[in-house]
């Protein structure tokens, strides 16, 4: 039996209320996710120079070049291990999750050991950022509205920190689009009140007034 059975709606802890529509469901990309929350390519290159290190420790100490690439390749496995573990790590927490948007609110479910979710109705969202990465995937935080908290260990990968942390839908497939779906969602939400800037910011891409997008609803 699947932790999540449960549901009566996937990615929902109950039935949506007559009259409220589902507009998009959709889960992580998990080696977005690898990349982006878990740091996969940083912890590689962490390991990287602890191999070259230990092989130049080797050399420094008089050894042969044999004996340093003997004791390079004995961290091998360690180093395939631990990527290895991340990688999984992703892979579950990308698979235990599924990201809805309705017409009234943003409801994200996730948690490998312990199931959760995040309910974010509309009238608490402030405004919505995408931050798009080269690959097509993105993240799209909530700002949520003065007074509005959520805790940042218990939901995290999906929040943002800061001085007020932020729900966030992580590592979207077609995140431009579900951007313009949900800005979309918000406007008519709000009575048409709320602006969409169609720019994006490229993930490492320095910001600038053209590429900063937001999804601004009125308080």
């Amino acid at each position: 039996m699947s932790e999540h059975e449960f549901e009566p709606v996937a990615g929902l802890p109950e039935r949506l209320p007559e009259g409220e529509r589902m507009l998009w469901q959709g889960t992580p990309d998990f080696r977005a996710l690898a990349r982006h929350a878990f740091h996969i390519r940083k912890v590689a290159v962490y390991f990287a120079i602890l191999l070259v290190w230990r092989g130049a420790s080797e050399i420094a100490d008089g050894q042969s070049w044999a004996v340093a690439a003997t004791a390079v390749l004995g961290l091998l496995p360690i180093v395939t291990l631990g990527l290895g573990l991340i990688a999984l790590l992703a892979w579950l927490t990308a698979r235990a999750t599924i990201f809805t948007i309705t017409d009234q609110r943003v409801v994200l479910r996730f948690g490998v050991a312990l199931p959760m979710a995040m309910n974010v109705p509309f009238k608490v969202i402030d405004s919505a950022e995408l931050r798009l990465h080269p690959d097509g995937t993105g993240d799209l935080p909530l700002a949520l509205a003065e007074g509005q908290r959520i805790g940042w260990l218990v939901n995290w990968p999906y929040v943002r920190g800061g001085r007020r942390s932020q729900p966030m839908l992580r590592a979207v497939r077609d995140a431009r689009g579900v951007a313009a779906l949900l800005g979309e969602a918000l406007a008519r939400h709000s009575g048409g009140n709320s602006t969409v800037e169609p720019a994006i910011r490229d993930s490492g891409a320095a910001p600038s007034r053209s590429t900063t997008p937001r999804v601004a609803a009125p308080a």
